[in-house]
């Protein structure tokens, strides 16, 4: 395999992961900090591994002809791109299929090394990628492929228990075409042999797998929901229900007309939403909370050291972010602190949403002055962050708004995802960011030489000496707007 050049000096290295699955088989590469690194190229073929399995026990000549052209293809462009790591894993099918290794011997033709990944460490794989993303995960991920199902118990960042079960998506038509309740039933053992009946009893079920991702997209377009992001998405049993009785009469043609939703994925749905349903009910599972990560994200957290791990990852992407976007580095950091003397009731989860907005204040520099407002709120809430939920996002775009020259009312859809109180918390981060970021000029000499102080009735900034002259008619407007929100007196002291 070609190498790649010796990586430059501050440049972050790539990793490519091409993943074979029962469904579909993806090169995804990834560059960008190690605890939540930016996807720069994403590629599936719904190559339907295990389609044929349940009847034959192979993979069908069509499939296999599918896997060896997007194999070749996936392994070229990997090399081309430079990836400095490439990592090729398969999943169920090539694991249970009598003639998986005729397509390993593909892969290693194309210079590709697989791992044939037990179910045991699917599980693993699946549990860890959600971690990686929903760092406080309290509950059981559920990896639905096209070949397998796998449950891990996650808490507290661990995975706990897992176990894998043959009820990938693909194999559901055969057992619902059974007798009636043939799927429940079918369920219902598999789980009680395995120890697993109401083991989610009260806990969210998260959801992972390309299918369950299509039915939360489904959702989102049927209810109008004003975000669209699938990450954190959550469907109460009940929701599910409603799917499933929708999507037993609904044309198809209707479902190829819905925005996002993959073509691919409109045959599984039905089966996949009947699947979930009896799920939820003999694990007896809360609510269910979609992933945007799985496998593949919880390979590359898995190899991680422990400190990394540990990093919160709406942080890092934030201050990567806005280190790429911005005009000073370590800006956000300082800017947080500066203003967060006025914000000391806050709780610390607000108080990080806080620090997010910070670390992108700059996000719209380099925008047109009349779009910068707009920039910041396009980032906010529809960056790929993980580890936030929709009020979140509402309040970095408010922030963002606010503090990039945006005036009244906000705009849609930030007062449909968090409350008035929420937006005015979020307007007020964005007035104090706005007026630290004019006295400073983006510099961090007036910030570290100057602070703020709020006594329930004044707004006071505190000037060094000499810093007394950055208090030009600008910021002198803008520490007014501040200390008005706030209902304080403005006050500038030497």
């Amino acid at each position: 395999m070609r190498s790649r050049a010796p990586v430059a000096a501050g440049q972050q290295p790539r990793t490519a992961i091409i993943d074979i699955g029962s469904n579909s088989i993806r090169l995804v590469v990834y560059q960008g900090p190690a605890r939540l690194p930016a996807i720069l190229f994403n590629e599936k073929v719904l190559a339907g591994l295990g389609r044929s399995l349940a009847q034959t026990g192979r993979i069908d000549g069509p499939s296999m002809r599918m896997a060896e052209t997007a194999l070749v293809r996936f392994a070229a462009l990997a090399r081309e791109m430079e990836a400095d790591v490439i990592r090729t894993v398969a999943t169920a099918a090539v694991r249970d299929a009598a003639n998986g290794k005729a397509l390993i011997a593909v892969a290693n033709a194309a210079g590709l090394t697989v791992e044939l990944l037990s179910g045991e460490d699917e599980a693993i794989g699946a549990g860890r990628g959600v971690i990686s993303a929903i760092p406080n995960a309290d509950g059981i991920v559920g990896d639905l492929g096209g070949g397998s199902l796998e449950l891990v118990r996650v808490r507290n960042g661990e995975v706990g228990e897992r176990a894998s079960f043959p009820l990938g998506v693909l194999r559901i038509a055969a057992i619902r075409a059974g007798t009636q309740g043939a799927l429940d039933r079918r369920v219902a053992k598999l789980l009680k042999d395995a120890g697993w009946l109401g083991a989610g009893r009260g806990l969210p079920l998260y959801l992972v797998g390309g299918s369950w991702r299509a039915l939360a997209r489904l959702d989102m377009h049927a209810v109008g929901y004003p975000l669209p992001i699938i990450h954190g998405y959550p469907m109460p049993p009940e929701t599910i229900a409603r799917l499933g009785r929708t999507l037993s009469h609904v044309a198809k043609g209707k479902l190829k007309g819905i925005s996002g939703l993959s073509s691919g994925r409109i045959p599984t749905l039905g089966n996949a939403t009947a699947l979930l349903s009896v799920l939820l009910k003999h694990l007896k599972s809360s609510t269910t909370i979609t992933s945007a990560y799985g496998l593949r994200e919880g390979l590359l957290f898995g190899a991680l050291d422990a400190a990394t791990q540990r990093q919160d990852p709406l942080i890092v992407a934030a201050r990567d972010e806005g280190a790429r976007s911005g005009r000073f580095p370590e800006h956000g950091d300082l800017l947080d602190r500066w203003i967060a003397p006025l914000f000391e009731r806050e709780t610390a989860a607000d108080a990080r949403l806080r620090h997010a907005a910070c670390l992108l204040a700059d996000v719209g520099w380099r925008a047109n002055p009349e779009y910068r407002a707009e920039r910041g709120v396009e980032i906010a809430l529809h960056g790929n962050w993980v580890a936030i939920d929709a009020r979140g996002r509402a309040m970095l775009a408010q922030a963002l708004h606010t503090s990039l020259g945006g005036g009244a009312p906000s705009p849609e859809p930030i007062p449909a995802l968090a409350s008035g109180d929420d937006l005015v918390r979020a307007h007020g981060w964005g007035l104090a960011m706005r007026l630290g970021q004019r006295l400073s000029g983006g510099l961090a000499g007036p910030l570290q030489r100057s602070h703020l102080a709020d006594d329930g009735t004044a707004l006071t900034l505190h000037l060094a000496g000499d810093d007394l002259s950055f208090y030009g008619e600008t910021v002198a407007k803008r520490h007014a707007a501040l200390a008005a929100a706030l209902g304080r007196t403005p006050i500038v002291t030497s």
